[in-house]
C-alpha cells in the first residue's frame, strides 16, 4: 500500500520543487518554447501523480477494481503491491476521483467561456465591418476595424481571424506592421489559446493549489514571449519592438504605476537585450530533462510489478 502514498508526495514534492527550479532559471526568457514544454510536463507529471494514486487507491479498497485491473498480471504482481481495503484507500480513491471530475468540468466551463466570448466578438465584428455583397462570414483573415486606438488581435476559431485597427495601421511604420502580423500568427500556428484555456481552468478550479496559478501566470507570459521570437526571427527584434512601443505607448504601460499590460516593458527589454539562444545541445538536454517528469510517476508505479516479474 505504499505505491499510492509514495505517488501523492512524488506529486506534492514536483508540485512544490519544479516552480520553484524554473523561477530560479534564466533560460526561460531565452527559451520560452522549451519552458512552455517544461511546465506542461511539470503539470502532467502532478496530474498523472494523482490519477495513478487515485487508481491504486480504488485498486486496493474494491475487489471488483483490483480485479479489472490486475487481470493480465501474475498473481505474484498483485501480491508485490500487497493492495488490501483499509478506510483511507477509500477516502483517498474518492477525493482523488471527485478532483478529477471537478477538472474535467472546470475545463468544460473554460472552453464553453471562450466560445462564449469568441461569438460574441463575432458578432461585434459583424456589426463593426459589416460584410460586403458577396463576401462570406469569416472568408477574410484580415480584418481592419474603424478605431482610435492601435491594436491588433487574433481571433481563433474554426475561420481564424486577425482584427487590426485602422489606428494601428497608421502607427506602425514599415516591416511593423509584418511583424505584429507574424506575432498573432504565431500564436495561432502554436494553438497559444489551448494552453491558456488548460491553465486558467485548473487554475480556477484549485485556487488553493499554487502550482495551477503559477502554470496561468507563466503561460500567459511565455506565449507572448515565444509570439514575439516568431517575429523577431522574420523581421528583427527591434522591428518588433518598436511595434510594441507603437501599440501601447498611449497606454500608460512604460510609465512608473504598475498597470494590467506591465509585461509588455519587460518583453520590450528583452527584445532590445537581444541575448542569445541557446545552444542546440543545451535546449535537447532541457527537453529531454522536462519529459523525465511525467515518466517517473510511471517507474513508480511499476516498480513493485518489474521486481516481481524480475
Amino acid at each position: 500500500m505504499m505505491v499510492p502514498v509514495a505517488l501523492l508526495l512524488l506529486a506534492a514534492l514536483t508540485a512544490v520543487v519544479a516552480p520553484r527550479m524554473l523561477a530560479r532559471a534564466d533560460w526561460p526568457e531565452r527559451e520560452p518554447v522549451v519552458a512552455l514544454w517544461a511546465w506542461q510536463c511539470v503539470v502532467a507529471g502532478v496530474l498523472l501523480c494523482c490519477a495513478l494514486s487515485m487508481t491504486f487507491s480504488a485498486a486496493a479498497a474494491w475487489q471488483a477494481v483490483r480485479g479489472q485491473l490486475f487481470a493480465p498480471a501474475p498473481h505474484g504482481v498483485v501480491e508485490a503491491y500487497a493492495l488490501g481495503p483499509t478506510p483511507w484507500a477509500t477516502v483517498t480513491a474518492v477525493a482523488l476521483a471527485c478532483g478529477g471530475v471537478w477538472t474535467a468540468v472546470m475545463l468544460t466551463r473554460e472552453i464553453a467561456r471562450a466560445r462564449t466570448r469568441r461569438a460574441k466578438r463575432r458578432a461585434e465584428l459583424v456589426v463593426r465591418a459589416p460584410l460586403l455583397p458577396g463576401e462570406e462570414p469569416g472568408a477574410d483573415r484580415l480584418v481592419v476595424l474603424e478605431g482610435e486606438r492601435p491594436d491588433a488581435w487574433w481571433l481563433p476559431g474554426t475561420a481564424p481571424q486577425l482584427v487590426i485597427t485602422t489606428a494601428a495601421l497608421r502607427r506602425l511604420k514599415g516591416r511593423q506592421l509584418d511583424a505584429v502580423l507574424a506575432h498573432e500568427q504565431g500564436h495561432a500556428e502554436a494553438r497559444h489559446d489551448w494552453l491558456l484555456h488548460c491553465s486558467g481552468a485548473l487554475a480556477a478550479g484549485f485556487p488553493q493549489v499554487p502550482v495551477f496559478a503559477a502554470f496561468r501566470d507563466e503561460m500567459h507570459r511565455l506565449v507572448e514571449l515565444a509570439a514575439d521570437d516568431v517575429a523577431s526571427r522574420r523581421f528583427g527584434r527591434l522591428t518588433i519592438a518598436l511595434a510594441l512601443v507603437e501599440l501601447n505607448e498611449d497606454r500608460g504601460v512604460f510609465g512608473p504605476c504598475p498597470t494590467p499590460q506591465a509585461h509588455v516593458p519587460a518583453r520590450v527589454h528583452r527584445l532590445l537585450a537581444a541575448r542569445p539562444r541557446l545552444t542546440a545541445g543545451r535546449r535537447l538536454r532541457l527537453t529531454a530533462a522536462a519529459a523525465l517528469v511525467p515518466v517517473v510517476p510511471l517507474l513508480v508505479a511499476f516498480v513493485p510489478a518489474l521486481r516481481a516479474l524480475g
